[in-house]
């Protein structure tokens, strides 16, 4: 889920911009930590930190908002 979360956001140029913004992360770490669990974290709690990217991104990946939540929390 967190990686279709991350295809989601980075589909998007402005909102890309803004989440590497956010995160601190970079192109490189993006690559380099694609499976791991604080870069698929950092991507579900920007998500979750900002409502109408929440509910879009679920919308977009056929899921409600409450499954990107909780899958947040299953991460740690």
């Amino acid at each position: 889920m967190a990686l279709q979360a991350l295809g989601w956001v980075l589909s998007d140029g402005d909102r890309a911009e803004r989440f590497l913004a956010l995160t601190g992360l970079t192109p490189d770490d993006l690559r380099a930590g694609i499976g791991e669990g604080s870069v698929l974290g950092a991507v579900l709690d920007f998500l979750s930190n900002h409502e109408a990217d929440l509910v879009n991104a679920a919308f977009a990946l056929d899921m409600s908002p409450a499954a990107i939540v909780a899958a947040r929390k299953e991460l740690g």
